[in-house]
């Protein structure tokens, strides 16, 4: 429960301006690497996908784009 292996993050900075909408994301990266945590962030900020080692796009209920960011 204090270090889950799978942590779903669902629009955590939707309501934030930028910068705390980035010490948001550090916080959850660090936690990503301290933890070796699995980290599922669903968003409509492409600047925040665009940090992330792997990005699934899906539209319309359909997977339109499975692409690895960094391995």
């Amino acid at each position: 429960m204090n270090a889950p292996a799978v942590v779903l993050a669902d629009e955590p900075t939707g309501n934030l301006d930028s910068k705390n909408s980035q010490e948001i994301v550090e916080l959850l990266k660090y936690s990503n690497q301290k933890f070796n945590q699995t980290l599922v962030v669903i968003t409509h900020d492409e600047n925040i996908a665009l940090q992330a080692d792997r990005i699934i796009a899906i539209e319309d209920g359909k997977i339109t784009r499975d692409e690895v960011i960094r391995a």
